[in-house]
């Protein structure tokens, strides 16, 4: 009978104690740790990894107090095995159940990455390679590559001007090639039917449209002025004369937005609109929709000249006279 009281009485003491443990473990898995109560953390789990590997790194960079705990808790949510794989940024606050269902859902980290109206395809490389999402060499092989330009239908040298200018958001692992495959295909989804077929009224294909596109976009300041800088172009390529635009001497000579030279004016490139008449091989930009729009509707003016009449804005001249003039003006404008 002794014996009996003294075993129900150690069951008593056992499950006391693992009712204590068990408590103080689930009141672990609900608050966040000290390092999560101070701010949020990033934390990269590799693919092929175990959950309790996965749970020791969790609890390495401090997301989780236990890692034990971790695994029992995905275990008994039936999601031991299926956890994912990526970079995940823990919220502060998070505790190890919100952590357990972040891996559960797959919500890795999305890197926004900013490609402006106008911008090149070197500067999206260097943009991509500042977030450490890939090498901007890379993305420049990947540019040009022409297998890849292949795979994403482009016959072009170049994917310049065939990126659409937009915010992206790429998470960590995908290469150079499918990052730049999602900016053509946002492209693809601006550039509609009724837009090619436009261009195509005007005698331009899709490669053509944005190279002409993508010069007025390097040259226009302020949104008023898209049409007029369209027009200007659009009559020049009438009457055969050059463009002489000099974002695409900087293009050529490899100097953006920089101030060109005399040298770099007379220089022998094919995207040098001083030297050669007619449109460059190529784009040097990525144009935006609002441009493109204005390259497909010129205003109806008879200009053939602009120069600069302050940082933003230019002066329109229909005869080189009054070009000369407003030139001459612009000079004596300017700061020394």
């Amino acid at each position: 009978m002794a014996f009996r009281r003294t075993f129900v009485r150690l069951l008593l003491v056992v499950f006391a104690c693992a009712t204590a443990v068990g408590g103080f473990e689930a009141w672990r898995a609900l608050t966040p740790t000290d390092a999560l109560a101070a701010g949020p953390r990033v934390v990269d789990i590799p693919a092929q990894q175990g959950v309790l590997t996965i749970a020791r790194r969790l609890r390495d960079a401090e997301v989780i107090p236990s890692a034990e705990a971790f695994v029992a808790l995905g275990v008994v949510r039936g999601t031991a095995r299926s956890l994912r794989a990526g970079e995940y940024e823990f919220p502060q606050g998070t505790t190890a159940v919100s952590a357990l269902r972040m891996l559960e859902s797959g919500k890795v980290r999305l890197h926004p990455v900013l490609h402006p109206e106008g911008a090149t395809v070197a500067e999206l490389a260097r943009t991509i390679d500042k977030q450490g999402l890939a090498r901007a060499d890379d993305v420049l092989r990947a540019a040009s590559d022409p297998a890849f330009l292949r795979s994403v239908g482009i016959e072009a040298a170049s994917l310049e001007g065939y990126v659409f200018p937009d915010t992206y958001y790429f998470t960590r692992g995908l290469t150079a090639e499918q990052m730049l495959t999602r900016t053509v295909q946002r492209l693809r989804a601006k550039l509609t039917a009724e837009v090619v077929a436009r261009a195509r009224a005007r005698g331009l294909d899709v490669h053509r449209l944005l190279t002409l596109a993508s010069i007025i976009e390097r040259e226009a300041v302020v949104q008023d002025e898209r049409r007029l800088i369209a027009a200007v172009f659009w009559n020049r390529l009438q009457l055969g004369m050059p463009l002489q635009a000099d974002p695409t001497v900087q293009y050529a000579v490899g100097k953006e937005r920089r101030a060109l030279t005399r040298a770099d004016l007379a220089s022998e490139h094919p995207f040098n609109t001083y030297t050669h008449t007619g449109l460059p091989p190529g784009p040097i930009a990525s144009p935006g929709l609002a441009v493109i729009e204005a390259t497909l509707d010129p205003a109806p003016v008879n200009y053939l000249y602009f120069v600069a009449s302050d940082d933003h804005r230019h002066r329109f001249s229909t005869t080189v006279e009054e070009h000369n003039a407003a030139v001459a003006r612009y000079r004596l404008a300017r700061p020394r």
